[in-house]
């Protein structure tokens, strides 16, 4: 059973995919997403509206920040308390996740950057999770000269088991911007991580390839070619994988074209994917809805990947309201 995009308004929607059972097709309400390209025609359209406008601006000055930060996250890791058994000194938001769930606070969460990047990308989403009071926030660098992700799975899967080694925690939730969605979802699908993931969120991650690959004939950009070796072996059944997955994908992302190849479709996956208006690629990661979401996902989680608690929302519609407003509730259905 799926829900997919509707074909109104709204450019904020859940699509909710449950796994297909044995010998059944999973059910479909529209086509997926095309990754070739009669797919670039419908991207063009969001960027000539206002808010696609407004979008390209916060974009560009968020480039510009970034390149400014981006020696900083060269730096190794401070290390940060993550044990809080007091209520003592928290916040409004951190003590009522602490006394709502003090397992849900206390899941240690990973953060893994993009292609050429480091971990500064996520200096705005950190700080966000620790203030609504998620203890265990880690970012971690790989080698900007990564030129396989096969092998920059395998050690992302060192990593995660320092963090479990590091916590105590058996299963974590990973965040990863761009490439390192891919990476997280190559080590959970492929290399058993689902057996340590509880939660995968990614954001702007090329699932089905992107045509900016075609511009760069180097090995790494081969496997992310749309309909690479890499793709048709993530294509593969992955029927015992347990983790769920939350894909944000934008229609104003530079790097992933066309757009909807940032989506996650396989039919084996429990997988929630949600569409983001006016919020480019380097933006995705400091998107305050973008980050309330993913507090939200990583608070409380149903078994079928939808957030159930009142005030949890969905991306806001396109209409002439702001966006800053504050949406609507997310339904149970």
């Amino acid at each position: 059973m799926s829900r997919h995009d509707d074909d109104g308004p709204r450019t904020g929607t859940d699509d909710v995919a449950f796994p297909a059972a044995p010998g059944q097709a999973r059910s479909t309400t529209r086509p997926a997403p095309s990754t070739g390209l009669r797919g670039l025609g419908s991207d063009v359209r969001p960027l000539l509206t206002p808010a696609g406008v407004r979008g390209a601006v916060v974009e560009a000055l968020w480039c510009s920040a970034h390149l400014a930060i981006y020696p900083f996250g060269l730096l190794r890791e401070r290390p940060e308390p993550g044990d809080r058994y007091a209520l003592e000194g928290l916040g409004p938001r951190q003590r009522g996740l602490a006394v709502r769930d003090i397992e849900a606070a206390g899941t240690p969460i990973l953060l893994v950057h993009g292609m050429v990047d480091n971990r500064a990308i996520f200096t705005v989403l950190k700080r966000g999770l620790r203030r609504r009071g998620f203890g265990r926030v880690m970012t971690i660098n790989y080698s900007p000269v990564t030129n396989d992700i096969r092998q920059a799975a395998r050690d992302l899967a060192a990593e995660v088991e320092a963090v479990v080694a590091q916590t105590g925690y058996e299963r974590i939730h990973v965040v990863g911007h761009s490439l390192g969605g891919l990476i997280a979802r190559y080590y959970v699908q492929r290399l058993g991580g689902d057996e340590r993931v509880d939660t995968l969120v990614t954001l702007g991650s090329p699932h089905a390839g992107t045509m900016t690959a075609h511009l760069v004939p180097v090995r790494l950009c081969r496997q992310l070619r749309p309909g690479s070796d890499l793709f048709t072996e993530l294509a593969e059944p992955a029927e015992r994988c347990r983790t769920r997955f939350v894909a944000y994908w934008s229609d104003l992302d530079q790097m992933i074209l066309p757009h909807g190849n940032a989506r996650l479709d396989h039919r084996d996956l429990f997988v929630r994917n949600v569409r983001v208006h006016g919020v480019g690629h380097m933006s995705l990661p400091l998107d305050g809805q973008v980050v309330h979401e993913i507090s939200a996902v990583f608070s409380q989680l149903d078994w079928d990947g939808t957030t159930l608690s009142a005030g949890v929302t969905p991306l806001l519609e396109e209409t002439a309201v702001p966006r800053r407003r504050l949406p609507r509730p997310l339904s149970a259905s």
